[in-house]
C-alpha cells in the first residue's frame, strides 16, 4: 500500500525539476512558484473529470490520465493561449500504485507533447475523479473570447464533429480497441492549442466544443448578443461516424454530441482564406458551417435540449 506522498513522488512528480518550463519551485512544497513571461496575460481554467460521468471507470488508466489533461487544455486552446503549466488533484478509491503509474504515463505524455509543466497537485481518497487546473499565457488584447462575434461573420469549426459521441457509442457497444478511430477521438481527444494560437488576430469569437455544437454555440451566441443561421449539411463528420450511426444519427451526434474538443469560431469573411491557410499548415481543416446574424436566435437547427448538462433545468 502506498501513501499519498509515495504516489506523488514515485509516479506523479515530473522527471525534470528546477526552473525548466518556468517552474521555479514545483512539486514538494506548499505551493508552486512560477515564472510568467513578462508582459503576457495569465489564462487559467479548471476542469473536473469524474468516473462514469466524463469517462468510463473501466477505461485504460493511461487514456484516463491523457484525457483529463486534454479536456482542460482545450479551454486554453479556445482562448488562443500558449499552454504553460498545470496542477492536478487526484481522488482515488484505493492506493493502487500500478494504476497510478499507468495513469501518470498518459498524463505526462500529453505534458511532454504540449510543453506543459506539472507544477503541483494533491492525492486523496474517494471516488475516482481528476481535477486539473491549467495555466497559459496570451499577449495583451490577443485572447479569443466568446464575446465579439459580429453580424456578417462566418461561423466555422476546426477538424471534424461527432467523433466523441460516436466513440462513446462504440465503447457502449463493447469496443475496447483504441486503434478504432472513433474510440480514440472519445478517449484520446486532441486539444487544438496550435490552432487557437494560429487564429489570434483573425477570429472575432471562439469557444471549444465540449458539451455539443448546439450547446456551445448557444454560449457564443448569448455572449456576443447575436443570432446564427446554421447549415447542418456543411458539418464535417468524423471518419467512420456515418458507418457507425447512420446518416441521421451521425448528423445528430455532430449537432448534439459532446466531447469533440474542436474550436468553434466566428470571423469576418475577408479573413477566412488566411485562417484556412494557417490551419492547413497544421494539417487541420477549417469548415464554414453558417453565418452570424443580427437577429437573435438560431435558424437551421432545433435548439431545444441542445447538449450535455450536469444539472438540467430551466435556462435563465
Amino acid at each position: 500500500m502506498h501513501s499519498e506522498f509515495d504516489l506523488i513522488n514515485r509516479f506523479l512528480a515530473p522527471a525534470s525539476t528546477g526552473a525548466a518550463g518556468g517552474v521555479e519551485l514545483g512539486i514538494g512544497d506548499d505551493c508552486a512558484l512560477l515564472e510568467p513571461t513578462p508582459g503576457e496575460r495569465l489564462v487559467v481554467s479548471v476542469d473536473t473529470s469524474v468516473a462514469d460521468v466524463h469517462f468510463p471507470a473501466e477505461a485504460p488508466a493511461e487514456a484516463i490520465g491523457y484525457r483529463a489533461l486534454a479536456v482542460s487544455l482545450s479551454d486554453l486552446a479556445a482562448m488562443g493561449a500558449h499552454a504553460r503549466w498545470c496542477v492536478m488533484s487526484l481522488t482515488l478509491p484505493e492506493a493502487d500504485g500500478d494504476w497510478v503509474s499507468t495513469f501518470a504515463k498518459g498524463f505526462h505524455a500529453l505534458c511532454d507533447t504540449t510543453g506543459v509543466a506539472l507544477a503541483g497537485g494533491d492525492v486523496s481518497r474517494g471516488e475516482l475523479a481528476i481535477g486539473v487546473t491549467v495555466m497559459g499565457e496570451v499577449p495583451p488584447a490577443a485572447a479569443l473570447t466568446r464575446a465579439g462575434a459580429k453580424p456578417g461573420d462566418c461561423l466555422a469549426v476546426t477538424g471534424w464533429l461527432g467523433g466523441g459521441a460516436g466513440g462513446l457509442a462504440r465503447w457502449e457497444a463493447g469496443d475496447r480497441d483504441l486503434a478504432t478511430p472513433l474510440l480514440r477521438r472519445y478517449l484520446l481527444p486532441q486539444p487544438r492549442l496550435e490552432a487557437g494560437m494560429a487564429l489570434r488576430g483573425l477570429a472575432s469569437a471562439a469557444i471549444d466544443i465540449s458539451d455539443g455544437l448546439l450547446a456551445d454555440l448557444g454560449h457564443l451566441r448569448h455572449a456576443s448578443g447575436v443570432g446564427v443561421e446554421l447549415s447542418p449539411e456543411a458539418l464535417p463528420l468524423a471518419d467512420g461516424l456515418v458507418a457507425a450511426l447512420g446518416e441521421q444519427g451521425a448528423r445528430q451526434a455532430a449537432l448534439r454530441g459532446g466531447d469533440d474538443y474542436e474550436l468553434l469560431i466566428s470571423l469576418p469573411p475577408e479573413r477566412l482564406d488566411e485562417a484556412q491557410q494557417r490551419l492547413a499548415a497544421l494539417d487541420l481543416p477549417l469548415t464554414v458551417i453558417g453565418r452570424i446574424t443580427a437577429e437573435p436566435g438560431l435558424k437551421g437547427a432545433e435548439a431545444s435540449s441542445p447538449g450535455w448538462q450536469h444539472f438540467p433545468g430551466e435556462t435563465p
